[in-house]
Order: C-alpha cells, then sequence, then structure tokens
C-alpha cells in the first residue's frame, strides 16, 4: 500500500506518487503474493494509518487485515496519530530491523501492548485473532531501507539489473582480499557455533546456554546466551567475538555501548550477552522454551 504522503516526513524530496507507485510495482512484479496498491490515495481524507486502518476494516469487513511493519517503526509509534487505535483495529507483525529490537521491546508501543504479544510460534494464528495482539519477529536483519535505496539511486548512474549484479559481485570479490583479517567462512553452522562457544570460553563467561533453533524458526541454527559479570566484562566479551567473527563472516551488533544487553547476529548463530541482572530480567530461556517447546537447550 503505497502512501500519497507519510505525515511524518518532509514533502521536499519524496519522489512523486505516480513514480514511487510505479517502482512498486516494478519490485512486486517478482512476487505472485504482493500487489501494490494506492487504495490509500483513493479512499481520500487523512494520510494517518489509523485512519486508513478503519476505512478499509469498514469498507471489506469480510477480509482479515494485519498490519505489517519494521521495529524502527515500532519504536516512533507513539508519534503516529492515533497510534493505540492501530493496535485496537487490526493485528500487528512486527519485524527485527538492524539496531533497533532492544529499543523497540523496551519501547512504550511495545510495554503498552505487552498483555497483547504472541509467540512468535503462534503467528500462523495471528490474522484469526481479536486485536489487539501482535507478534514480533526475530527474523534474519536486513540493512536495506528506503532512504538507502533512495540515496544510491541519486549516486549511481542508471544500469541494467544484471550489470548492477556484474558490478556489485565485482566490487565485492575485489574488496575481500585488502581485508587484513579475512579468512574463509566455516562451511557449517556448528563450526561457527564451535568458534562462538570457544572465544566465549576463553573470556570467561558465564552460564552459557546454546539453544538449537534447527528446523524450528528462520532466524538462525543456533542461538547463544551467556553472562558478564560486569558491563565492562560483555564489552570484553563482545570484541572478543567481533575480532573472531569478523574473520570469517560479515555480523551486526546491537547494544555495545550500553554493555547491558549485546546482540551480535552472525546469520547462522546468534549471541546475546547480558549483565547478570539484565539477564534474569528479560529471561530469554523461558521465553523461547514457551515459543519452541521441543527447542534443545545446551549448557556449557
Amino acid at each position: 500500500m503505497v502512501s500519497p504522503q507519510n505525515p511524518l516526513k518532509p514533502v521536499a524530496g519524496m519522489a512523486p506518487f505516480a513514480e514511487r507507485l510505479q517502482q512498486a510495482q516494478n519490485v512486486a512484479s517478482r512476487y505472485r503474493r504482493i500487489r501494490v496498491t494506492d487504495i490509500e490515495a483513493r479512499l481520500g481524507g487523512s494520510y494517518y494509518t489509523a485512519d486508513t486502518l478503519k476505512s478499509l476494516t469498514r469498507r471489506f469487513p469480510r477480509w482479515r487485515f494485519v498490519w505489517l511493519m519494521g521495529s524502527d517503526n515500532l519504536v516512533q509509534l507513539p508519534q503516529w496519530a492515533h497510534w493505540t487505535e492501530i493496535f485496537r483495529t487490526v493485528p500487528v507483525a512486527v519485524f527485527d530491523r538492524p539496531s533497533y529490537s532492544q529499543r523497540a521491546l523496551a519501547g512504550i508501543a511495545a510495554q503498552r501492548f505487552a498483555r497483547n504479544r504472541m509467540p512468535e510460534n503462534t503467528a500462523r494464528q495471528l490474522a484469526e485473532t481479536k486485536p489487539p495482539a501482535w507478534v514480533f519477529f526475530h527474523t534474519r536483519l536486513d540493512p536495506t531501507s528506503a532512504t538507502r535505496i533512495r540515496s544510491e539511486r541519486n549516486q549511481v548512474p542508471p544500469t541494467s539489473l544484471t550489470e548492477q549484479k556484474t558490478e556489485l559481485s565485482t566490487a565485492t570479490i575485489t574488496a575481500l582480499p585488502s581485508h587484513p583479517r579475512w579468512q574463509p567462512r566455516p562451511t557449517e553452522p556448528k563450526e561457527l557455533l564451535d568458534l562462538v562457544l570457544k572465544t566465549l570460553d576463553d573470556g570467561k563467561a558465564e552460564e552459557i546456554v546454546t539453544i538449537d533453533l534447527a528446523g524450528k524458526t528462520t532466524i538462525a541454527d543456533y542461538m547463544v546466551i551467556a553472562t558478564g559479570r560486569s558491563a565492562r566484562q560483555v564489552g570484553a566479551l563482545t570484541e572478543h567475538l567481533e575480532e573472531a567473527l569478523s574473520r570469517h563472516i560479515k555480523i551486526s551488533i546491537e547494544g555495545k555501548e550500553q554493555g547491558d544487553w549485546v546482540l551480535i547476529d552472525a546469520s547462522d548463530v546468534i549471541v546475546h550477552l547480558f549483565r547478570p541482572e539484565i539477564r534474569a530480567y528479560y529471561n530469554l530461556e523461558k521465553m523461547w522454551g514457551e515459543s519452541l517447546p521441543d527447542a534443545e537447550f545446551m549448557r556449557q
């Protein structure tokens, strides 16, 4: 659903609506299950999401709508007009975005509707659930954003899709050997897990728990949870893991500055590092145990 105008963004610099609609149609043409619509423009009136959703549910009472958004929007949702009405009008699915998961889940919107959050493994029931109801998906993190796409489009001369892929591949291949620490990536998720566990053990991490997620969720094959005695030790463990893993794979890190809860996304392995009291408060083992009853927990 292409919006005529985001009320939180300036009109200056925004591409014309017809152009954005056409661009969305071009991208979605490869996916049969995605349909691009200009219905918000045709509905007229307010451009606020809450008003649009109310209009849609009134116009199509037999349809089941689910509002999809990234965790970055969950952080800023209290800035939206009538934002609580969004949760009360339709179920909501939130997808994780790089560097936002902690702020999103600790934010005003998530806390306000904490009792209405559904476990991730019950997401198939979301569309059938009476609102307020929402699910947070810990999906593989993707740094792509509309702002970044627009910036790159303005800087890079238009070329064919084939030429773009060739240029990207060539640039990537050229860049890798110049990385002073680059080494071949471990071929199996288990090898990556072993590297994580060895690094944590060398750094004297405590209460190391491995959760086997293979075949149970799409976010990763393994999740590792460990404790540092202080923010300083959590920071040191983060640096050791960053040094060890970045030799093999591109990683994403959240929370490094605070040192209370650090999340390291290493593709097939996700690592959570906590201070003791923060780990006890969030109790991820219990949360994932309830979400994935058949998940295997292995303690070091």
